[in-house]
């Protein structure tokens, strides 16, 4: 099972619909794959003074600590990746009781995308993440830039080369 994490609050996300995309590559590789869209999942904030999960933190974690293989999408804000994204991966911080802890060993796929060329700010971010949680990122990563023109204002990919990128990230994903 692949898991994809991520999207923004955003009703028309372009780093969903990215998402997505690099999720439809890994089922052509014939992965199960399973969506968790940051703006259905509606996490409460993390308090490590209060880390007990509800249902929607049960899912995620759960989700992500069973899973082959992960893509993690997030949009671009401020330099970094979004607030909603980061609550996520902060709720997987109740995985370093587990054995193997954390996301051990697991592969994971990074995507974002932003307004404009920097989209690499959020791919560096979450490779911190990925390592601090103890799983591997793929070499290849797609940072998406000028979403906007990337992007129709429904969501959908316009660039066909965008798209195969992506396609190609959730391959890359299921290989490794």
């Amino acid at each position: 099972m692949i898991v994809g994490l991520g999207g923004s609050l955003a009703r028309t996300s372009r780093s969903r619909a990215a998402l997505e995309r690099a999720l439809e590559g890994a089922a052509a590789k014939g992965a199960e794959t399973l969506l968790l869209d940051l703006r259905e999942l509606v996490l409460p904030m993390y308090n490590s003074d209060d880390d007990e999960p509800g249902e929607a933190a049960a899912q995620l974690i759960e989700s992500c600590y069973s899973a082959d293989g992960l893509i993690w999408s997030s949009p671009l804000y401020q330099g970094t990746i979004s607030g909603a994204l980061k609550n996520a991966l902060d709720w997987l911080h109740v995985l370093g009781q587990r054995d193997p802890p954390y996301l051990h060993d697991k592969v994971i796929g990074l995507v974002s995308a932003a307004g404009g060329t920097q989209g690499l700010q959020a791919i560096n971010t979450m490779e911190f993440a990925v390592r601090a949680l103890r799983g591997w990122a793929v070499p290849y990563v797609v940072p998406v830039a000028s979403a906007a023109r990337v992007f129709d204002a429904s969501g959908r990919i316009k660039d066909e080369s965008v798209a195969a990128q992506l396609g190609m990230l959730g391959e890359e994903v299921v290989r490794v």
